[in-house]
């Protein structure tokens, strides 16, 4: 735990603008797909996850125009409605930024948190490490680069925010260095408070990885260091009581609503999801060295490529750590990166999916409330930030060598390293982020057709109904200006109304089950008179006025059972199929 150092850079100066301003550009490069084509372009390896987040955005605007309440809405999952709180909406950025989705659109919200949050978070880790761990500029810069574009983030970048939003989280481990320190505890014990209330807004999951993280950190530099942690427990209760108490009075309520309130749930059960061991050693899908065969072999999608290191990395990482084992800092850094990329690995390690037995931590947090929820394999974010510290400093070290005497040979220590580093780096370094056009919205639904068939209560059902594999409704919401509700959807809730555990989507009703079984067969089903009645009770819940199909794959099949299930014949109305069913569901 090291402290500002009178070696180390001071106030903010041109060079270290440079830097920001140089993590800015690459990732506006990363970047350059979605930027270039805001109207039409999506993130191709996030699945459903954009269409998700603009629905988030534009929620949260709408609702802040019109002061309803920003934790909750019933525009998915009508008449229900999805608790905001508990799922990832980032208040944290969709309220400051509402101005921005009211006038470019949500889409330019997506862009821009993406962008901020990957360049603001290297920046952060820079000042961090800049200021407090190492003295030259190019270490720090060297160290925060990776944390900020490390290759579960860019993973991440493709689908969720909340996990590449880290640029708060420095500042909680220097606020809480600084209590230890003894420095002023009320005045940072304030700033831990309002720093923490703030990430929880942002990210949950992410403060608990990075918690979870630091606490081994500590515990290991503390262990090493018994004499001062006397003189620390008073700053520290002090202060950490002081950002409690302030955190508490701040989130309490959003996350009674979160835990308690309207379509809460109490845990998200998600299986065994750790890393496979071979996904350390191999390069992610978006990298310069990725080959998407190999890294799709030990992943659970694109989106969740959690570790993918490279053997390279590796290897620099067990010398660096050997190299450094010495220095009290390193060696509480080298123990929590692999304790974190342990921690990842599951129940058991798994090796090129093979089940070797052998036990590992996670069975000690699997079953703990929070951790339950979590997907094990991205607790190696945590060890993500550990490599990137170790390679501040190292390059810090190496920088930091004694000038060679005069008349000896001049032995380029620092080139060596710098070639040693961009060889060990480059094959992890991305490449920019996959974009392809969308499909545009039906004029139906664009236009404002719709409105002529639903009245004032009623919902437009598309067919199949939203859900996690079928967000584009989402989309086409989100351009009729969410002004029509809808049954089911893409969200995280409950699964019934007496059970808490939480599950991806609503908890389907019988006929949005047969239509799923269309869309999985590509076959219409003969529908019988039940199903028929069922559909009936089914359209009444969902305060059904219209049902729309799409043209596009399995369309006749879907129109085909359509027309069974309410027995009556589709209209073809401004791009789409449509089946007005007021006049049979009143």
């Amino acid at each position: 735990m090291t402290d500002s150092h009178p070696g180390r850079p001071g106030r903010w100066a041109l060079a270290d603008s440079a830097i920001a301003a140089g993590f800015l550009v690459f990732t506006l490069l990363l970047f350059s797909g979605l930027w270039s084509d805001l109207g039409h372009g999506y993130l191709w390896n996030g699945g459903s996850d954009q269409n998700l987040w603009e629905w988030f955005f534009a929620v949260t605007a709408k609702s802040l125009l019109h002061l309803w309440n920003p934790l909750t809405s019933n525009l998915q999952d009508y008449p229900l409605g999805v608790n905001m709180m508990a799922n990832t909406s980032m208040l944290g950025v969709s309220i400051p930024l509402t101005p921005v989705t009211l006038t470019f659109g949500p889409t330019v919200t997506w862009a821009v948190v993406l962008t901020g949050s990957l360049a603001g978070s290297a920046t952060a880790w820079y000042w961090v490490f800049s200021r407090h761990l190492v003295r030259h500029r190019a270490a720090a810069a060297i160290g925060a680069g990776f944390c900020g574009f490390a290759p579960p983030m860019i993973s991440h970048a493709n689908a969720h925010p909340n996990f590449v939003a880290w640029f708060v989280l420095p500042f909680i481990a220097l606020k809480v260095v600084k209590l230890a320190k003894g420095e002023r505890p009320v005045r940072d014990g304030i700033h831990l408070g309002l720093l923490t209330a703030y990430q929880i807004f942002l990210g949950e999951e992410p403060l608990l990885i990075f918690a979870l993280a630091f606490a081994v950190f500590a515990v290991c530099y503390l262990l090493q260091h018994r004499g001062d942690v006397r003189a620390m427990l008073r700053p520290l209760g002090i202060g950490l009581g002081v950002g409690a108490a302030l955190a508490f009075v701040l989130v309490a309520f959003p996350l009674w609503w979160q835990f308690f309130g309207p379509q809460s749930y109490q845990a998200l059960e998600h299986g065994p999801s750790g890393n496979d061991a071979a996904a350390m050693t191999r390069f992610a899908t978006q990298s310069l060295a990725g080959d998407p065969t190999s890294a799709a072999d030990v992943s659970i999608n694109r989106t969740e490529e959690n570790a993918f290191f490279g053997w390279p990395l590796i290897v620099l990482m067990v010398v660096v750590t050997i190299w450094l084992w010495r220095e009290a800092v390193a060696r509480s850094l080298a123990i929590t990166m692999f304790l974190m990329a342990w921690l990842s690995l599951g129940a058991t390690l798994v090796l090129a999916h093979h089940d070797t037995g052998v036990p590992g931590p996670w069975k000690l947090l699997a079953d703990l409330p929070l951790f339950e929820s979590v997907l094990e394999s991205r607790f190696a974010m945590g060890a993500v930030l550990a490599v990137g510290a170790l390679l501040a400093l190292a390059t810090d070290r190496v920088f930091a060598a004694p000038v060679p005497l005069p008349g000896a040979w001049p032995l380029p220590v620092r080139l060596l390293w710098i070639g040693a580093v961009v060889a060990v780096l480059l094959p992890v370094a991305p490449t920019e982020l996959i974009v392809k056009e969308r499909p545009p919205t039906p004029a139906f639904l664009a236009d404002g057709t719709w409105r002529i068939y639903v009245g004032p209560g009623g919902t437009v059902v598309p067919v199949p109904l939203a859900g996690s594999g079928e967000s584009e409704p989402l989309h086409w919401q989100v351009d009729a200006g969410l002004e029509y509700a809808m049954p089911e959807g893409y969200f995280v809730g409950p699964s019934g109304p007496g059970d808490k555990r939480g599950r991806y989507g609503a908890a389907q009703r019988p006929t949005s089950s047969l239509l799923d079984v269309v869309r999985q067969t590509g076959m219409a089903v003969t529908v019988t008179e039940a199903q028929h009645q069922q559909a009936l009770d089914d359209l009444r819940y969902w305060r059904a006025d219209v049902l729309i199909v799409v043209p596009r794959e399995h369309d006749d099949t879907f129109r085909t059972t359509v027309d069974q299930l309410v027995r009556k014949p589709g209209q073809f109305v401004d791009g789409v199929w449509m089946w007005d069913v007021r006049t049979i569901t009143p």
